[in-house]
């Protein structure tokens, strides 16, 4: 039966080889897609954790209370060491948010001023990805600041200029001179405009001495979205050691609306691969019942001679089965080396990568396949169109042999 099957599908070059490329362009085309899913999440994750990092500490009415004093986190320097003994391997950020008026010679502006204190790991990525001109302030510079490009411009200031801090009714001074000594090119234009970074010590003087607004906590060793359950790991080991006031919160929790719409993603794509599944099942149906009509004398004379309605069937599934089954074989190599060339980098084609950056998403993209998708998509491609030919093969056994032997195509 496998040799008279094999010998049918060649009868019929052209049709056949239409089909099989068919499920090989499906096969290919969904583990591809697969790879730049997994490479946008993946990106859109590494992004995000290191805005914001993989864990955040604050003060568990964070989101509820307006006044700057009443989201102070005290002596900070004991609880970092507390933070730095519980998780030995993160990278630790800490970070204070001023609301101040910042000044330049003809312009004010209401702004957030950021005291950041952070590794030089996260300094070379926040310099890599953000800064457009001079230079990041010292770490326990008094006087140093930058600005985003926008804020800039809105106050008429450039690099060597000086501007004015002010932060009436805090704890530290409330005032004091800045010298601009970078510019930084952040993505979102309403964040650039607003935002300035001076060291955690000159924030401290400012407002409140020796307390931050929130802990950041990066794990440099999780780069994958599949890294998550670590996280969750962490975050109940820290909530259950800090203070009760205290709130540790990951990335997910931080960023609701991103952690959304990469939950999305994955749902969108399998919609996509049904669609193409369901083309590719079309078809089949047209190839398998095509060459059902071209051979039914043959069916009939073969049911004549005493072949069983179900071997009938088993003889189309079959042939349809090696057809599916070499088109799945070579699409899903295909898809595979198109993944590991794309795992290498890539970026979106026609502009849309900085089109994405604007909206802080990675303009590197490194796609990826676990061995599960590979399979996956493999067994759906066959399953889809072996269903695709039940029809025709249920046709096929229920010819009556002296009808089928009159038929005239």
């Amino acid at each position: 039966m496998f040799s008279l099957a094999w010998r049918n599908i060649w009868r019929n070059r052209r049709r056949c080889l239409l089909t099989a490329s068919s499920v090989v362009m499906v096969a290919s085309l969904t583990l591809v897609l697969f790879g730049c899913s997994a490479a946008l999440k993946n990106g859109m994750f590494q992004n995000l954790t290191e805005d914001t990092g993989h864990l955040v500490v604050q003060v568990e009415s964070w989101r509820d209370v307006r006044a700057f004093d009443q989201l102070l986190i005290d002596e900070a320097t004991q609880l970092q060491d507390l933070i730095e003994e519980i998780s030995p391997a993160a990278e630790l950020a800490a970070l204070l948010e001023v609301p101040t008026l910042l000044s330049g010679k003809m312009r004010s502006r209401g702004i957030r001023l950021i005291g950041i204190a952070q590794p030089a790991a996260l300094e070379g990525v926040f310099k890599a990805k953000y800064l457009a001109a001079g230079q990041l302030i010292q770490p326990h510079s008094l006087d140093e600041v930058i600005l985003g490009t926008g804020l800039a411009r809105a106050l008429r200031v450039g690099l060597g200029d000086t501007v004015y801090a002010y932060a009436p009714g805090t704890e530290g001074y409330g005032a004091v001179a800045l010298t601009v000594v970078g510019l930084l090119d952040l993505p979102a234009t309403a964040f650039a405009a607003r935002t300035a970074y001076v060291s955690l010590s000159a924030a401290q003087e400012l407002a409140a001495p020796d307390a931050v607004t929130r802990f950041e906590l990066h794990l440099p060793e999780l780069k994958r979205l599949a890294d998550e359950n670590e996280i969750t790991g962490l975050q109940k080991k820290l909530s259950s050691q800090l203070p009760e006031e205290l709130v540790v919160e990951s990335w997910r929790q931080v960023n609701p609306d991103l952690a959304t719409i990469l939950d999305l993603l994955e749902p969108m794509l399998l919609f996509y691969a049904f669609i193409f599944f369901g083309m590719a099942g079309l078809l089949v149906v047209n190839t398998v019942y095509l060459s059902l009509v071209e051979r039914i004398r043959e069916f009939g004379v073969i049911i004549s001679l005493g072949a069983g309605r179900w071997k009938v069937m088993r003889l189309v599934l079959l042939e349809t089965g090696l057809l599916v089954l070499g088109g799945s074989l070579v699409g899903g190599g295909l898809g595979v080396l198109g993944v590991l060339r794309m795992s290498q980098g890539f970026t979106m084609p026609l502009g849309l990568a900085e089109i994405y950056a604007e909206f802080g998403l990675p303009t590197m993209l490194y796609a990826s396949l676990s061995t599960g998708q590979v399979l996956s998509t493999l067994l759906f491609a066959i399953t889809t169109a072996m269903l695709a030919a039940l029809w025709p093969a249920w046709v096929a056994g229920r010819l009556e042999p002296v009808e089928a032997m009159k038929f005239v195509t």
